[in-house]
C-alpha cells in the first residue's frame, strides 16, 4: 500500500522586492514522481540546493505544489480539508531539535502533540511511555531538555512525533547539527522505529553512511530525481555521484579505488565487513 505518491510534482519559490512585488521565481522541485510503500525506509540525498528539503516539506503539507500532485495516505495535500489529517499521518523532524522542543520536562514535551489532538489523559501518558522507550529515552523522562546532548534532544523530538502515532516520519537532515555519536544515536532510533514499529521513515540527509541500510535511495539534483535504487545500486555509480558533487561511504570509495588498481572487487561495497570478506577472497585466489 502506498503511503506517499508524487506525480509530476513541481514547486517554485517566488522572489519579492523590498516593496513586496513579485520579481520572479526559482524552481526548487521540478517534475518529481515517486512512490513510497508503507513500512519502507527511504533516503533522499542531494547537495545543498538540490530540492530535497523542499520535497520533504510537501509530505507534511507545509508546502503546496505549484504543479502536479502529492498524495499522503491517499489524501491530496492541495485540499485544505486534508491538512490536519496529513500532519497526523506524516510527522516531521527538523535539523535543530531546539526548534521543536517546547516543554520544560522531557515527558511533558513528548505529550504535547497528543494533548493538542485531544487524546484522553490516560492514553497520552501511555503514548509518552511507549514513544520514549522506542527511542531509548525513557530513563530521561523527568529530565529538563536543557540537560540533554544534541543527539538525545533529537531523539526526544522523534518521540514527540511518534506519540502522535503517525504512519510516516520525515526526518529532514536530523543529524546535521550533531556530532558523530549523536548522529549514530538518531539513525539507530529511526531504524528501530522502522523495523520494530513498521513506521515508514523518509530520511533527508547528505551523510552517505546514514543511508546504507535504507530500502531505497533517491538522489536529487537541481530539483529532479536523477538516480534511484537500492543503496548498493546507487553507490555502485561512484563517478556519477562525484559529478553530482556527492560523496560515497568511505568504505565504498576505498573499494572503488582498489578496483581501479586491479583488485577484482564488486561494485557497491557498503560495509567494512563486506570489503574484508571480498579482500580475503582475492587473497585466496592469488594464493592458489
Amino acid at each position: 500500500m502506498k503511503i506517499i505518491e508524487a506525480s509530476e510534482l513541481s514547486y517554485d519559490y517566488v522572489r519579492h522586492d523590498e516593496e513586496g512585488n513579485e520579481t520572479g521565481s526559482v524552481r526548487a522541485v521540478d517534475g518529481v514522481s515517486l512512490q513510497v510503500e508503507q513500512g519502507e525506509f527511504i533516503a533522499i540525498l542531494g547537495h545543498n540546493g538540490s530540492g530535497k528539503s523542499t520535497l520533504a516539506k510537501h509530505i507534511n503539507a507545509l508546502l503546496c505544489p505549484t504543479q502536479g500532485t502529492i498524495w499522503v495516505d491517499g489524501m491530496d495535500t492541495k485540499e485544505e480539508k486534508n491538512v490536519w489529517n496529513i500532519r497526523q499521518t506524516a510527522g516531521m523532524v527538523f535539523q535543530n531539535p531546539d526548534n521543536q522542543i517546547i516543554g520544560q520536562v522531557v515527558e511533558e514535551d513528548v505529550g504535547f502533540g497528543p494533548e493538542n489532538m485531544g487524546v484522553p489523559t490516560k492514553e497520552i501518558w501511555e503514548r509518552v511511555e511507549e514513544s520514549l522507550k522506542a527511542v531509548g529515552m525513557y530513563e530521561y523522562r523527568k529530565f529538563s531538555p536543557n540537560k540533554l546532548s544534541g543527539g538525545q534532544k533529537q531523539r526526544v523530538s522523534i518521540a514527540g512525533v511518534l506519540a502522535m502515532h503517525p504512519k510516516c516520519i520525515v526526518l529532514d537532515e536530523p543529524t546535521a547539527m550533531l556530532d558523530p555519536s549523536g548522529r549514530k544515536e538518531v539513525i539507530r532510533a529511526a531504524r528501530a522505529l522502522n523495523q520494530v514499529e513498521n513506521v515508514t521513515v523518509i530520511l533527508i540527509t547528505h551523510y552517505m553512511e546514514e543511508v546504507i541500510h535504507a530500502d531505497r535511495v533517491f538522489v536529487m539534483d537541481e530539483g529532479k530525481v536523477v538516480l534511484s535504487g537500492t543503496p548498493r545500486e546507487v553507490f555502485s555509480q561512484v563517478e556519477h555521484l562525484k559529478e553530482l558533487r556527492l560523496d560515497v561511504p568511505q568504505v565504498t570509495l576505498l573499494a572503488w579505488e582498489l578496483k581501479q588498481r586491479g583488485f577484482p572487487l564488486p561494485d557497491g561495497i557498503l560495509t567494512t565487513q563486506e570489503l574484508k570478506e571480498e579482500l580475503q577472497k582475492c587473497q585466496s585466489g592469488w594464493s592458489m
